[in-house]
């Protein structure tokens, strides 16, 4: 069985083509941390390239950027080319089945404007009696 499930972060925008059949396809790579921390105490991560398909494809290149975390549902897939020097190269990659946006539609949406007035504890009033407490 070749199933995977990976949550990551995109290290850039997913980049959105089509084929010549006018079919979708998005590529992006995932920044997948590692439970464990090298001698030094640094975080290691895995980078792995994730191709999406159709109208996936389409919602990825939409939805997701760079730093957005998302989990995604595939296979791994190998596969050999050359290069334009005649090296022969080996490339793994993740077939995305399944891409689910983890991160909020838009973090920018939570910060407060710079316009917006913060509340202070000078700002409060006190509660007149207790039928006003919502308990």
């Amino acid at each position: 069985m070749n199933k995977c499930f990976l949550i990551g972060r995109l290290t850039k925008n997913p980049e959105l083509t089509k084929t010549t059949n006018d079919i979708s396809v998005a590529k992006f790579t995932l920044a997948i941390n590692r439970p464990y921390k090298d001698d030094k105490g640094n975080e290691q991560a895995d980078f792995l390239p994730v191709i999406v398909w159709r109208t996936q494809a389409e919602n990825c290149a939409k939805y997701l950027s760079k730093g957005k975390m998302c989990a995604v549902i595939g296979s791994i897939q190998n596969r050999n080319y050359e290069d334009k020097d005649g090296n022969k190269r080996n490339v793994t990659e993740i077939i995305a089945e399944n891409v689910e946006f983890l991160s909020p539609k838009e973090d920018t949406e939570k910060a407060p404007s710079k316009e917006a007035k913060q509340t202070t504890l000078d700002d409060l009033k006190p509660l007149e009696d207790d039928s006003q407490l919502p308990f």
